[in-house]
Order: structure tokens, then sequence, then C-alpha cells
């Protein structure tokens, strides 16, 4: 009887003991699950790696595993995207639905190892890059059976960008990219001592995953003691990850910083305000869809120690804006850059008297004129050539301006051959400017004012001269073009050389309409004489027919010069007739399809091979080559035609 109350006694102690022991566990577990959260929302990554945010419901299972896209490019036998059908769910950028998308995991640590940026409320992951995973070594990724959903992402993402943003978002921010500099560039000894640079990036609504893949291959790629800081200017964003999200980010990267305009200024005043910021001896301009290659900043800075009056640009490779292939060329098939007096910007082959003057296919080549995008510059250099025009606005002809300044003002402007950076050309602008405002023509006639001289004409005839007010300070059909009165006097004060030094020494190849027996429009005398021969000359427009349109006296597509050698052309493009259509191929020189012999008597302009005559559709759209005959419609006049210039070899006199 007495072991009752001692058993109950007992009993109760372990009851106690349970339930203090319950109590206990709960109160741990809660504070660990606290702790958890807590440290959970912090940004775990340390310098050089990339974090992704990732939706908190990470459980949850994708099973299509990467069934969405294939990658197009050749694999080795035997290997395989290491992608299981586990996924996240994740944030895609440019999306407003959190939308499932496959995303490869380390099959080690489990971690995610695709780049998506996300959202407030979105846990942060340290990122590990899948080698074998999407566009790894620039390979191309091709999107396949997509569900409406993801179809319609694809389409908001071209839409936004101008580029397959979709497919941007699958790829690592850390990609991988092949070597593709040549075999001796890699055992070039630079200089010792390098000057550090400013790497300055400029953008406006760019999508994440190709502003950071710019940020990262800067970092990744470059020595970290040449690079002093990375400034990333946004020229007045309002995208949502382009804000707060962006700034979290940067913090925790090495050397990177934000500088945010007030108002949107354009891509030249942007990069004015990156400039007045850094702190660098060197200025190093990308664009914000840009990858750097192994080994790219080097070779520029050692240009520029050696002499701070060079301006260096990388070879400009071709990231594809579908599949995001990166694409390259060696330097056998380096192209410099030049211009049209539209004064656009193109691309042609190195002339014969550049490879003779270098050594080697891999040494620096000079070219006429840049692209504008993707340049390094000594910083004092660069002040002293006064920067960039202050009253260009928002963005085109700064390009040549510097290029034309760079030349005529004592420098030298270079393409380096070891040096390859990718860039995404787009084939649209998605961005919206005011309207009303032509600033691309506001902005070259500044240009051609201050730098062109007497070649100014050349241009003026391109754009129309009704457009032009010649000695005033306007122009009466778009606007303004400001006073360029300082800029002359810039240009006087740092004894600059003239244009007609720069055509002679540095673009001898240049047609020169001057040159030419007729250059403007080539009317035809039939049918009320009111139809002008009119085709674009883009090299998209390469080997097309070419047409008829009324008159307009305002150049532009309907511009032509006359040659010596009997070329009817727009400055490297030529008329060729090779027994079909008349239309538009690259100038050869070598006459034969591309000579045309124009009888300012009977004004018929007869093919110099076929000896058949040109001649204009009844329905005034097209031109045919038809047998010699005194019909109205083979009657052409062409516009400023000077018979003195005129070679009786190929001119009928």
């Amino acid at each position: 009887m007495n072991l009752l109350p001692r058993r109950r006694s007992v009993v109760i102690k372990i009851l106690v003991l349970v339930l203090v022991t319950w109590f206990l566990f709960t109160v741990l577990i809660t504070y660990n699950d606290k702790v958890t959260t807590d440290k959970d929302i912090e940004i775990r990554n340390a310098p050089n790696k990339n974090v992704i945010l990732v939706n908190k419901k990470l459980a949850e299972i994708n099973r299509l595993a990467f069934k969405n896209y294939k990658s197009v490019s050749s694999q080795p036998p035997g290997v395989h995207h290491k992608y299981d059908n586990k996924s996240v769910v994740a944030d895609v950028p440019g999306s407003q639905d959190h939308e499932v998308l496959p995303l490869p995991r380390d099959p080690v640590n489990k971690s995610v190892v695709a780049d998506v940026p996300g959202s407030q409320g979105h846990e942060v992951l340290p990122l590990l890059r899948d080698p074998d995973g999407p566009g790894e070594m620039g390979k191309p990724v091709k999107l396949n059976n997509l569900t409406q959903s993801q179809q319609a992402m694809v389409k908001q993402g071209w839409d936004k960008n101008a580029f397959n943003q979709y497919v941007s978002d699958l790829l690592s921010l850390h990609r991988s990219l092949p070597d593709v500099r040549d075999k001796e560039c890699r055992g070039i000894k630079y200089l010792d001592i390098l000057p550090q640079t400013s790497v300055i990036v400029c953008f406006h609504n760019e999508a994440w995953s190709v502003l950071l893949r710019t940020v990262h291959s800067i970092l990744d790629r470059s020595p970290q003691h040449l690079i002093k800081e990375v400034i990333l200017v946004d020229d007045f964003s309002d995208q949502p990850h382009l804000l707060r999200q962006l700034d979290d980010y940067v913090t925790r990267l090495p050397k990177v910083r934000v500088v945010r305009a007030r108002r949107r200024e354009g891509l030249i005043r942007a990069r004015l305000l990156g400039a007045s910021v850094a702190t660098a001896t060197v200025l190093t301009y990308l664009d914000s869809h840009c990858e750097c290659t192994e080994g790219w900043l080097e070779p520029l800075l050692d240009r520029i120690a050696q002499n701070s009056t060079t301006v260096v640009c990388p070879v400009i490779d071709v990231i594809n804006d579908d599949t995001f292939e990166y694409h390259f060329r060696d330097s056998s098939s380096l192209n410099v850059g030049g211009f049209d007096w539209n004064l656009q910007f193109n691309w042609h082959g190195i002339p014969d008297r550049e490879k003779k003057r270098r050594k080697h296919q891999w040494d620096p080549v000079w070219s006429p004129a840049m692209a504008g995008g993707l340049f390094a510059i000594d910083r004092t250099f660069f002040e002293t050539l006064g920067t960039y025009d202050s009253g260009f606005d928002i963005w085109g002809g700064e390009n040549l301006e510097l290029s034309f300044k760079t030349w005529m003002c004592h420098g030298t402007l270079e393409i380096v051959p070891c040096s390859h950076v990718g860039h995404i050309f787009r084939k649209r602008s998605p961005y919206k400017w005011r309207s009303g405002v032509n600033v691309l023509k506001r902005n070259t006639i500044r240009l051609a004012e201050v730098w062109l001289d007497d070649y100014a004409k050349y241009y003026y005839q391109r754009v129309g001269y009704d457009l032009i007010c010649i000695g005033c300070d306007h122009f009466d059909l778009q606007g303004d073009f400001g006073d360029v009165s300082s800029r002359k006097k810039l240009r006087k004060k740092l004894k600059c050389k003239s244009f007609d030094w720069y055509i002679k020494n540095v673009y001898p190849e240049l047609f020169v309409p001057g040159d030419a027996v007729a250059s403007g429009e080539v009317r035809n005398l039939g049918e009320g004489s009111t139809t002008c021969l009119d085709s674009p000359a883009r090299r998209d427009d390469l080997y097309k027919p070419v047409g008829l349109y009324p008159c307009h006296r305002q150049g532009g597509n309907q511009y032509w010069m006359l040659s010596k050698r009997g070329e009817i052309r727009r400055d490297e493009a030529c008329l060729d007739f090779a027994g079909q259509d008349v239309i538009l191929y690259p100038c050869h020189g070598s006459m034969g399809n591309q000579q045309w012999i124009y009888n300012p008597n009977n004004h018929s302009i007869q093919h110099g091979s076929s000896r058949k005559c040109l001649e204009m559709a009844p329905d005034k759209q097209n031109v045919f080559m038809k047998e010699c005959t005194n019909s109205s419609l083979q009657r052409w006049m062409f516009q400023n035609y000077n018979p003195s210039k005129s070679v009786n070899l190929f001119i009928y006199s």
C-alpha cells in the first residue's frame, strides 16, 4: 500500500518532465526558425559570386525539365546537359506573374545554377554555374515545345527589349565563352605597369540578366588591379528591377556603383555623366548588352599606355539576338569603320595600304571611324578634345564626331584585334523618345558645320537643300541645331587639320561626290517627267531590284552618283545588271556588269556589256533593260551633270 503514493509521485514527475521538455523543445524550434528566416533574407554572396532571387516555394517541382529549349550546337559524344526533372518556381524579369520555368540544379549542392532575378519577399540563394548549362561556351539556345504562357513571355521579352529576353534569363550571369583571340595574341607580353580604367556602362530599362551579365563579364575577365571602378549610369529607368533591387545587388559587388540621372538624358549626356564621376586615368565605355571575353582589357590599356592620344576599340563580336550564340571571326577577316555621305556609320574591309603598313594581322589596325559603343580613351585626351558636343541630343553622330576630331586633332583611332567584346545588335530600338524632333539629323548637321569644311555640301545634297538654310543657325523643317561657335573655336585652338587632309590621308577609299560626273537625282523624262530612280542602299538592300518613285528633291534614296568609270553608285553600292533585274551590288571597280554609258544628247543610259538601255516600266514602279530605241521611257536626266569630268571611253560626248 505504501508503494502506491510513491508510484503516483514518479508518474507525476515523469509527466512534468515531459511537459517541460516539450515546452523547451517548442521554444528552441521557434527560435531556430526565426534565426533561419532572418539569415535566409540576407544576401549571402561573396565578391564575384552571383546571386539569384527565387520564389519561396522551392519545393515545387516542374516536370518540363528543360524540354522547353534545345541547344542547337554540336557537343562531343556522351556529353549531355545535367538536368533532371527538378526545377524551381522562379520570377522571370519582364513577366508580371510567377511563371514556372525549368532551372538546372547542381547535382551535389542542390543549388540553383541559372540566374533569374525576383522581387521583394524572395529569398536569396548562392549561385553556381553549370558548365553544361544553356548557352555555355557561347553556344546557341533554341526554344522548343513552349507552353502558351511561355510563348507569351517570349513575345513580351522581344517587345520590351528587341531581343529574346526569355533565352537570356536561362543563361548564367557568369556563362563561359571561348577564348576567341588569335593564338598569337595569347602570348603577347604587355607593359608591366598599365593604367587603371573606369568602365562606364549606360543603360535605360535594360533587361536584368543582360545588364548583370555585362557587369559580371567585366569583373570575371579583367585583372582586378586594372579595374578602378565599374560605373552603371541609369538614364532614368522606370523598371522596378533597376531601382532598389539593383542598388541592393551591386552593394555586394566589388568596385561597382550606380549613378542615376534625374531625368531622361539620352546616351550622349549619360556618358558625360559617367565621365564626370569617374576617377581612373582611362575611361572605357561599354554598352549594357555586352559580354567581355578573356584578355579583352589589357590590349586596350597597353595601346593607351604607349600613346595617350590613341583611342582604341575592341573587335565587336556578334551575340545573336535570338539564340544568344556568340559569333566571332579571326583577325584575317577584320573590318574597319567608315561612313557614307549621309554621315551614317558603316563597316568595310581593311584597305590594302593598311595591310601593308602592319607587320602582322593581329597588330592594331587604323580605322577611319568607330562604331561608338565600345571604346577606351585617355581621360585627359578626351577632355582636351572637348569630350562630346554638349549640343548633341540623345544619340547619333557622336561616334563620327569623336572619330573626326581624334584623327584631325593629332590622335589615332585603332581597332585592336587581340581584344574581343560581344555585343547584342538589335534590329530596332525598344525605347521611346519625344516625337517631332529628328535628333539624328540635328546632330549630324552640327557635325557637318563644325568638322566637314567644304565637304559639308555633299551631306546637304543627301538630306535635301530645301531642309537647310546654308549660313544660318537653323534649318526650317527640323528646328534649331544650336550655336556651334564654341566647337569651332575649340577646333581652332587645338590646331586641328582640315577635313580634306582627313579624306586624303585617313579615308582615301571614300568616294567623293565632287569627283563624280553627275550627282543627285536620275529623272525619267517620259510620262510627265515626275519619276526618279529610287532605292535604299543599306546592306540589307543589296542584291534587290532598284525601283522608281515620284521625284521629291530631298536626296536620300534618290541620290545617285555617276563616276568617271561609268558606275551609277550610292557610296559603296552600284547599279548592276547580269541579265535579269537591275540590282544594287557592292561596287567592285571592274566595270563589266557595273559599267553604264550616259549619252547627254539623247539622254539614254546604256549598259556597257549588254548594250541594252535602261527603261521605265509603264506602271512607273520598276525599270527594265530593253533594246535601245528612241522611246521617252528610255530618256533620263542626271542632276548636276558636268561633261568636263567625263571620260570619252565610257561617256558619249
